[in-house]
């Protein structure tokens, strides 16, 4: 099997999916990765500056190669590790390893309970997006997550490469206009690999950006409370966002809104800085 198929056969299992969008974008596209030690049973893999994702196939797992591939990465300088869903396989396996928590990413969860209007500041307009946004859009999330190491970076290619997926609608990304410029956008998703014959499938909040200049506002309830009523009115079962776990501001605001803890993603690194774990 190859890393895709690999991939799917463990999320059918655990009902997580163990490669993150960018990594199964890359794999698409056909990029480069920095790591590649895949095999018909398991893969070790990253791509950029990213950590490194393992997957073992579940016929194989309690064999042993997690903990081989994951020595041998440890062992070629790599020290960060996503485990998604931090199952307890995973869990097992960094502790075994000497990994610890470096940084938490929660997975929020709504049900599909009417969403009330939230008024965005005066002077702001929050309407459907055109392409000729693009650029705003992707100005503010640079600004809006400077210091974010995964969405801080993308930049216009990235933004197309995104918005050519089958889930992409124009009419699910939202922004919010002041004076003629953007100044946040809420970006909905629909997978419509999610859906069962009853709905559409999961809706997500994928990307909320305001610019810091709006931030305190309340600009980021209203973007978030306008995206919710669009993915209601477009019947999906449950919706998903993803948020740091130390982010207390946005935590506060998705609790308000009804958004609950479903699971979450933990990033492991071994705290010296390389080296094998079993030396």
């Amino acid at each position: 099997m190859n890393a895709t198929e690999i991939a799917s056969a463990a999320e059918a299992v655990d009902h997580v999916a163990p490669l993150n969008e960018a990594t199964l974008m890359a794999l698409a596209a056909g990029d480069p990765s920095r790591i590649d030690l895949s095999s018909e049973d398991a893969v070790a893999i990253a791509f950029g500056d990213a950590p490194v994702e393992i997957v073992v196939d579940p016929t194989v797992r309690r064999q042993g190669r997690g903990r081989e591939l994951v020595d041998q990465l440890l062992a070629a300088g790599e020290t960060q590790f996503w485990a998604h869903g931090d199952l307890p396989g995973a869990h097992a396996l960094a502790a075994a390893a000497g990994l610890r928590t470096e940084r938490t990413l929660l997975v929020l969860r709504r049900d599909v309970s009417p969403v009330q209007d939230c008024p965005a500041p005066d002077g702001v307009t929050i309407r459907p997006s055109t392409p000729a946004d693009v650029d705003g859009v992707v100005a503010v999330n640079g600004r809006a997550f400077a210091t974010h190491p995964e969405q801080g970076a993308m930049d216009r290619a990235d933004f197309e490469r995104r918005a050519s997926a089958a889930w992409f609608d124009w009419a699910g990304l939202f922004v919010a206009e002041h004076a003629g410029a953007v100044v946040g956008f809420h970006w909905t998703k629909i997978d419509p690999s999610t859906g069962s014959g009853q709905g559409a499938g999961i809706g997500e909040v994928y990307v909320v950006g305001v610019d810091p200049d709006q931030q305190g506002t309340g600009l980021g309830t209203a973007l978030t409370a306008r995206g919710l009523q669009h993915l209601i009115a477009a019947d999906v079962s449950a919706i998903n966002l993803y948020v740091e776990g130390d982010n207390a501001p946005a935590l506060a605001v998705y609790q308000r809104l009804g958004f609950v803890e479903h699971a979450r993603d933990v990033l492991y690194g071994f705290p010296s800085g390389g080296g094998s774990a079993t030396e």
